[in-house]
């Protein structure tokens, strides 16, 4: 009887062995988990859409911005319109106060006053009226050299004006 427990006993311990054996295998198998299902687990790097999605997100922000951008060029346009006028105001009171300067003393006092005031000023402090109609008459001669400058910078101010008219038509 000693022989067949021996067998069983011998059996037992090789399945005891074989037991052992086979959950230490498990046992580093299953100890590995965390680590594979780090290394297998799939990321998305790149997300794929369909053309069609992409041509909608394209047209909404088309459709965004469109109005936004003609809203900023109306304005840069409103501005640069704005400075071109006052440039064109500018370079007109230049060639003003230009034409103003470049006057002689003699031209002025042509321009300021005619022939027939001149002969009546003569008269005036030939006769000796006195220096009221000295006074009198200096007043009238500021003014006509004052009217004469509004005279003066109207026509170059028209000048001016038909100049724009002529650009805005053959821009047109």
């Amino acid at each position: 009887m000693a022989n067949p427990l021996a067998d069983c006993v011998s059996s037992l311990r090789s399945s005891n062995h074989l037991l052992s054996n086979s959950i230490s295998i498990l046992d580093s198998g299953i100890n590995d988990f965390p680590r594979l299902a780090k290394v297998l687990q799939t990321t998305k790097h790149f997300e794929l859409l369909p053309s069609s999605a992409l041509s909608a997100a394209q047209s909404r922000l088309l459709s965004s911005l469109t109005p936004e951008f003609n809203a900023l060029l109306s304005r840069v346009e409103t501005h640069l319109d704005r400075l071109e006028r006052r440039e064109q105001a500018l370079i007109a009171r230049c060639e003003l106060l230009e034409g103003r300067l470049s006057m002689s003393g003699e031209e002025r006092e042509a321009m300021g006053r005619g022939d027939s005031v001149g002969s009546r000023r003569k008269s005036l402090v030939g006769e000796g009226e006195g220096s009221r109609d000295a006074l009198k008459l200096k007043q009238l001669r500021a003014k006509k050299e004052r009217l004469g400058y509004v005279v003066e910078r109207l026509s170059l101010q028209a000048q001016q004006k038909e100049r724009q008219l002529r650009k805005s038509v053959a821009a047109q």
